[in-house]
């Protein structure tokens, strides 16, 4: 591609080999880079791209002014705009209102120009002036193959995002595989290379903005201004602007091992999201007691703050755990990928010496379980502020299930993995366990079965066999358990022996589910209640091919007139909380193992137990 094309337009595509080892690439090139420069960046970003993604079947890279991509399918004509990656200026403008008042519709005339643009080029820049003596620089641009509709339709993608995660900030840079967007407050782009002029227009008594801006461009230094969004919040000014690249993992059934590998190998595609320890140990006042929010299964999470005000957590990882490579490798390879607001984000990490931390957005107002299984705080949680929660935590499992380019089974829901901000929405939260699926892979097999008692499906606590149903059948826990009010290991009748599935299937069977539900909830929505109860019978049938997708239960909690299918036995319809055939170890949310046991009959505990390895026989 590089040295057998023109590069008169900056864009150039090509597909070389035969099915099923064809393989299709684009090359972009920024619209103000002249061709040596577009050829040098493309050159760079093939290296950068074949080290970071050596295996991966489907791997795209944005360095500052080029874009290189390519895919075992065709992605020509093809409007994607996921992933998205965000970066934001850390600097902050005085009036937020004001400056919005210019950038948006700055935005807006740029996202039509660029649309309109032809079949070579689709690039705009302009400047517009701002308050408080500032102007403000925007560039957008799209892979020229698109249609007008779907160029304008990227870009709108894309600029929605800018309020969630950049309101307020002086600059920031959003790229997707088919269109990016960039503004600053100083002059980041080449004035002397011109876009094509825009279609003939009918004259009007007022002149068109100026086309280009008439300062000074700015030094390429002035980029360090610039952080990753999704992973950081900030990171030393000398840091620049590098480049993202995304791998998509299509893991094959045969996996190349490699020899003593360590984390730095696995994360080499992230390395922009480091954070020193040294800042870290300050912004949790190294790491005081005062500040620990929690302890998990692989170490403690502290609340920090950083020198600019902003609240993170930490997760500082045990040093002495085994599985703590394992746990920070995935989660940093996978959480720095994922975008969506009931996803908890991942701002950073730490690796220094036996010191690995991840660091995310701190979320106020701590898990769900604190709130639904306490008797008091339970209160405020209304069926209004419930069924939010579930829809919330619904939405966040269909973008990981279908909506990601990643197809990730999550492995570990549970209602202490869901993290509630000051509005009460909820953001899936600890992906240490989390799998990733081929596009076109149903279902994986493991001889380590890792999650937590209660909420694992009973094919792969017996079996290590998981799909996106085994998340459907935690799901479906979350779902009674929100409705009663009960932890489902928690819960026992003491006559029956029944737990919180097998008592909701015996309600609902016998037509008498007002039984089941949590009674602060009686004079709210009856029909909404029962509806979840269903919804929730459906997601823990035994019969896995039974069970919904997420996409369906989206679509019936959304729905108000949806049939719902008559829900089949649950699994795990048990009368004792004895188990006779495992061993297992009182945990909260912590590493243990377990076990075939010969003839040991214990008792399970009514706290919530992990189990992060069974050893195949």
């Amino acid at each position: 591609m590089i040295n057998n094309t023109k590069i008169n337009y900056g864009f150039y595509n090509l597909s070389f080999g035969e099915a099923p080892d064809k393989v299709y690439a684009i090359a972009l090139c920024r619209g103000d880079t002249s061709p040596s420069e577009c050829r040098s960046c493309i050159d760079g970003a093939s290296s950068d791209l074949l080290k970071a993604c050596p295996n991966q079947k489907e791997a795209i890279i944005w360095p500052d002014k080029c874009s290189l991509r390519y895919s075992f399918r065709s992605i020509f004509n093809v409007m994607e705009a996921n992933p998205r990656i965000a970066f934001y200026n850390t600097g902050n403008v005085q009036d937020v209102i004001a400056f919005n008042n210019v950038l948006l519709p700055l935005l807006n005339r740029l996202r039509n120009r660029t649309a309109s643009g032809n079949s070579t080029y689709k690039f705009a820049a302009q400047s517009a002036s701002a308050p408080n003596f500032q102007t403000i620089y925007a560039l957008l641009e799209c892979t020229p193959d698109l249609s007008k509709l779907d160029c304008n339709s990227c870009l709108e993608q894309v600029q929605s995002y800018i309020p969630q995660c950049c309101n307020g900030k002086q600059g920031g840079k959003f790229v997707s595989p088919s269109c990016d967007i960039r503004f600053e407050v100083y002059s980041f782009y080449d004035p002397s290379v011109e876009p094509p002029p825009p279609p003939p227009q009918v004259p009007s008594a007022a002149s068109p903005p100026p086309e280009s801006p008439t300062t000074t461009p700015g030094k390429e230094s002035n980029s360090s201004r610039t952080t990753i969004v999704v992973v950081v919040t900030t990171i030393s000014a000398a840091v620049l602007i590098i480049s993202i690249c995304i791998c998509i993992y299509l893991r094959k059934k045969n996996p190349r091992k490699k020899v003593e590998s360590k984390p730095e190998d696995e994360i080499s595609v992230v390395q922009s999201l480091q954070f020193d320890f040294g800042t870290i140990r300050v912004a949790t006042q190294n790491f005081a007691d005062a500040n620990k929010l929690g302890e998990g299964g692989f170490g403690i999470v502290y609340k920090g703050k950083f020198s600019n005000g902003q609240e993170i957590a930490v997760k500082r990882l045990s040093r002495n755990s085994s599985q703590g490579e394992v746990e920070f490798k995935n989660e940093v390879m996978l959480v720095a990928k994922l975008q969506h607001r009931n996803l908890v984000r991942l701002l950073g990490f730490c690796l220094e010496g036996d010191e690995r931390l991840l660091v995310y957005q701190f979320v106020p107002n701590g898990s769900l379980d604190h709130f639904i299984f306490d008797p008091i705080k339970r209160a405020q949680l209304n069926w209004e502020k419930r069924f939010k929660i579930i829809g919330g935590i619904a939405r966040g499992l269909l973008y990981l299930h279908e909506d990601s380019q990643l197809r990730i089974i999550h492995r570990d829901l549970k209602t202490s993995n869901i993290l509630l901000d000051t509005s009460m929405n909820p953001k899936i939260s600890d992906f240490g366990m989390a799998r990733l699926f081929q596009l076109d892979q149903t279902q994986g097999n493991t001889s380590r079965v890792v999650g937590t008692y209660g909420y694992m499906p009973p094919e792969y606590a017996f079996h290590g066999q998981f799909s996106v149903k085994s998340d459907v059948f935690s799901f479906g826990v979350i779902l009674l358990e929100m409705v009663a009010g009960q932890k489902n290991n928690a819960f026992h009748i003491e006559d029956s022996g029944d737990g919180l599935i097998n008592y909701a299937w015996k309600q609902w069977r016998d037509g008498t589910t007002s039984n089941f539900v949590d009674p602060t909830l009686r004079t709210d929505s009856t029909t909404e209640i029962m509806k979840c109860i269903h919804m929730g019978l459906l997601c823990v049938q035994e019969n896995v091919d039974k069970r919904p997708t997420m996409a369906s239960i989206v679509l019936m909690l959304n729905s108000e007139s949806m049939s719902l299918s008559v829900p089949s036995q649950p699994a795990f319809l048990m009368h004792s909380s004895t188990r006779s055939n495992m061993l297992l170890v009182e945990h909260d949310s912590r590493e243990m193992g377990s076990t075939q046991s010969k003839s040991n009959s214990v008792q399970a505990s009514v706290n919530e137990v992990s189990i992060s390895e069974l050893d195949p026989r």
